[in-house]
């Protein structure tokens, strides 16, 4: 599955599927072989890739991944040591936060908070630790 967000300070009027996206989150690491997660990039496009592989290692087994800003995190094994379940979701934002910078991750986490609030507190802490192990161990 592909999905497309965008995300701005301003009114988005653009409902365009094709896009020149500035980040490319990819949360299943088979997606890097089945499907072309450079198509409709551009130059300073910076890829978040869920794998258990060093940077190098993905790139060596993903040439179209050459030359591109990548950065590599264990989504799934952080979701399944925190969570509980191979849900790479909540870590990749932390991941997103760290190399974006777009905000700060106790604010980030706050918010995060604010919208999980119906759910269990058990389950609420356990996503805070996911996304601030990503946020620490991405690459």
């Amino acid at each position: 599955m592909t999905a497309y967000n965008r995300v701005d300070d301003q009114v988005i009027m653009n409902h365009e599927k094709y896009m020149r996206p500035d980040y490319v989150l990819v949360i299943d690491p088979a997606l890097t072989y089945t499907t072309d997660i450079t198509a409709n990039s551009k130059e300073e496009t910076i890829y978040i890739v869920t794998t258990h592989m060093s940077r190098d290692e993905l790139i060596k087994s993903q040439p179209k991944l050459e030359g591109k800003q990548v950065h590599v995190v264990d989504c799934i094994k952080i979701a399944q040591e925190t969570i509980g379940r191979p849900i790479p979701n909540t870590p990749m934002l932390g991941a997103l936060m760290k190399i974006s910078g777009m905000y700060e991750i106790d604010f980030f986490k706050d918010s995060m908070v604010k919208v999980l609030k119906k759910l269990p507190q058990k389950i609420i802490d356990a996503n805070m630790d996911a996304i601030q192990r990503a946020f620490d161990e991405v690459e």
